[in-house]
């Protein structure tokens, strides 16, 4: 029966519908929520999570089902339920006050409880037992004591709602520095980089070990800047490469879907935390793409490959756009889609398929998941040749079956729920992923998934200039926010070297005026996280460090330096250069977790090199080839046939013969190239490659 009471049920987001018929009288985040805690003088107590979170589905089971723990909710708090991923700003916010109230992370289920008038916090934490349990105090005993402390130390809060909004308000001041920018910052986060390594199995940190996507780009971009310059830190590569190899082959990686999951929660990559989320997918496509165009290791290769036809297999819609997430759980048991028995896949393999597998994926090792097979692999196919005497490509074949038919067999099984909301920011970092994994892999179907997801967003997302940041059930809403902006600008330039398209070019240059008009602090420099026109909260967020995803505003300098580049417009630049010394005090202390805001002051303390290819189709395509069999950060190429008329901006590139390269370094343009030898050996100049 459902609770009327519950105000979830028109809601969109997926997380709130889980619990739109929970006892509890939920709120979503709203003005009639705020209105009446204030009316009703009951401090908020604000739930925050999302739909493939498994400890928000512990805490859900436990406490929010349970009819005695709803009526003490009810009774003492206004609750209000926010889907962290279509409120990221609310998330932030609060995620911050966690960590001054307990000088500790936070995470989800994030719970935090708020003074009514203000919306100020006053106590938080993360998931609370139904029970005593982990050492923790049950759900119940703390929301009496914080309700009794409500009633009577309301002085005491207030106290410290004073205190918190001046740390608050201050997190998001940066002065600005106005010295020669350098590279200090570059080398002491390689120098972090390399204090944090974990040098037996790869990646920044113990358990649970995340896979830091940006960190491992920064040791490959480091590795390749000094090479630019003549210089050596062939220890930088390795890490890289090391962390790459050692998530590829663990239980991290969906060994037989493709795709990764959440995290580990072991230190040997082997247990992940089952989840898939689209922004961790997004960044790990782009990783593997960038690690075989530089190493043309086959094994990326063919993990790009699993891992993009899983995303067109599960997570693209009919109408374009990319689903957000996979649930962690499967029938309230985490994982249970995935896990395996020796005798369930030795029943489905041949006598030849099944002992080459085990080998490969741990099966004739101890059970490793509650009694379960979690397949994990530690053994590359070479030396799975020499163990069984086979030849490389008899493995590789033998593997691939056995994968096919497994996976056949596992799509029959109750599958994880799919969080099928579009983000605008989470679909952007994947529509570049599959652009960059079409151009290196040669795939063109993974660029035409891209141009589809943003065609989604342009007709649906994207209204009078600016962008909205969710869809659902054909409802799209929510001002966007500035890792919409950010990410999608970056993702259109990136789609704009897999295919030319002027209409595009043009949408770049909107989506860059956008960003400027409506996010740029014009006093200090650098973006707010929230729009000038957007709700006003706590205070506006102003941050430069990388979290899960990478920095909004480091990824808005790259993007506009490159868009100043390739168009001519120096305010572009400019606004870049203003972020980068907004964030430039910042880097001098913890550059390890400001791996954006580094790309953008390579690009800028190393001027991209632009390059405009004309030509008639065939010739186009091979001269891509020539870049695109490379990894070179600081290139960006624009490849227009003979037959289009380019943009203004462009329009003094004009054809030569069957195909020409018109080539700019930062400021600087050389002669244009009409000789193929010639652009080879100018690139090859460039970069190196690295065989592993």
């Amino acid at each position: 029966m459902k609770n009327p009471d519950n105000h979830l049920h028109q809601e969109t987001s997926p997380y709130l519908l889980q619990h739109a018929d929970n006892p509890v009288n939920w709120y979503p985040w709203n003005s009639l929520a705020l209105e009446l805690a204030k009316t009703e003088n009951k401090p908020i107590l604000l739930s925050i999570g999302y739909s493939a979170c498994h400890w928000c589905h512990v805490m859900a089971h436990e406490s929010f089902e349970d009819e005695d723990t709803a009526r003490i909710m009810n009774e003492h708090f206004i609750n209000i339920k926010v889907d962290r991923e279509e409120r990221p700003d609310l998330d932030k916010i609060y995620q911050t006050a966690h960590s001054l109230l307990t000088s500790r992370p936070g995470g989800w289920p994030l719970t935090v409880f708020l003074s009514p008038e203000n919306q100020m916090p006053f106590f938080a934490g993360t998931y609370f037992p139904d029970e005593r349990r982990f050492n923790m105090p049950s759900f119940r005993e703390i929301m009496f004591m914080v309700s009794d402390a409500y009633t009577k130390r309301k002085h005491e809060i207030e106290k410290q709602d004073d205190s918190i909004s001046g740390v608050l308000q201050n997190i998001s001041s940066h002065t600005p520095n106005n010295d020669t920018l350098s590279t200090l910052p570059l080398d002491l986060a390689r120098k972090q980089l390399g204090s944090a390594f974990d040098r037996i199995n790869g990646g920044f940190s113990k358990a649970p070990k995340f896979p830091h996507a940006s960190m491992l780009e920064r040791c490959i971009r480091h590795y390749l800047f000094l090479r630019s310059q003549e210089k050596q830190d062939t220890q930088a590569f390795e890490m890289a490469i090391f962390s790459i190899n050692r998530m590829a082959m663990g239980g991290f990686q969906d060994q037989l879907g493709g795709g990764f999951f959440r995290y580990s929660t072991d230190d040997n990559w082997m247990i992940p935390h089952f989840e898939k989320m689209l922004y961790d997918n997004a960044q790990l496509f782009a990783l593997y793409s960038q690690a075989f165009a530089l190493t043309h290791n086959d094994f990326y290769k063919k993990t790009v490959l699993r891992a993009a036809e899983w995303l067109l297999r599960e997570m693209q819609t009919d109408e374009g756009g990319y689903c957000s997430a996979l649930d962690a759980d499967t029938d309230k048991v985490e994982g249970k889609t995935y896990i395996w028995q020796p005798q369930e896949v030795r029943s489905l393999l041949t006598e030849e398929e099944y002992p080459l597998f085990a080998r490969k994926f741990g099966l004739d090792e101890p059970a490793n998941f509650e009694g379960n097979w979690h397949l994990h692999s530690q053994l590359d196919n070479l030396q799975l040749s020499a163990f069984f005497n086979l030849s490389v490509t008899q493995v590789d074949q033998l593997l691939d079956s056995s994968i096919e038919k497994l996976l056949l067999h596992r799509n029959q099984r109750t599958q994880p729920g799919r969080d099928d909301k579009i983000l605008c920011a989470w679909n952007a970092l994947m529509i570049r992923g599959m652009s960059m994994a079409g151009r290196y892999c040669n795939r063109a179907d993974f660029i035409d998934s891209a141009f589809a997801s943003s065609e989604f967003i342009r007709n649906t997302l994207w209204k009078d200039n600016r962008l909205l940041a969710s869809y659902k059930d054909g409802k799209a809403h929510l001002n966007a926010y500035l890792d919409d902006y950010a990410f999608l600008l970056q993702a259109v330039l990136e789609l704009l070297q897999a295919e030319w398209r002027n209409d595009y070019f043009t949408w770049a240059r909107d989506l860059a005026n956008s960003l400027l008009e409506h996010f740029e602090d014009t006093d200090q420099g650098g973006f707010f996280f929230t729009s000038h026109d957007h709700e006003q909260l706590l205070y506006r967020s102003k941050t430069f460090a990388d979290d899960a995803m990478p920095n909004g505003n480091g990824v808005a300098a790259s993007a506009l330096l490159q868009l100043g580049l390739l168009s001519g417009n120096t305010d572009y630049i400019d606004a870049a250069e203003r972020c980068i010394r907004c964030a430039y005090n910042d880097l001098s202390e913890q550059a390890i977790s400001h791996c954006s805001i580094l790309h953008a002051l390579e690009l800028y303390l190393e001027p991209g090199v632009i390059i405009i290819l004309r030509g008639k189709q065939i010739q186009l395509e091979d001269w891509k080839q020539l870049i695109d069999c490379r990894y070179i950060p600081h290139i960006y190429y624009a490849a227009i046939d003979n037959n289009c008329e380019p943009p203004a901006e462009l329009i003094d590139k004009k054809p030569v013969g069957d195909i020409c390269a018109y080539i700019c370094e930062g400021t600087h343009c050389l002669p244009a190239i009409t000789d193929r030898d010639a652009f080879e050996n100018y690139l090859s100049g460039l970069t190196f490659n690295e065989n592993s």
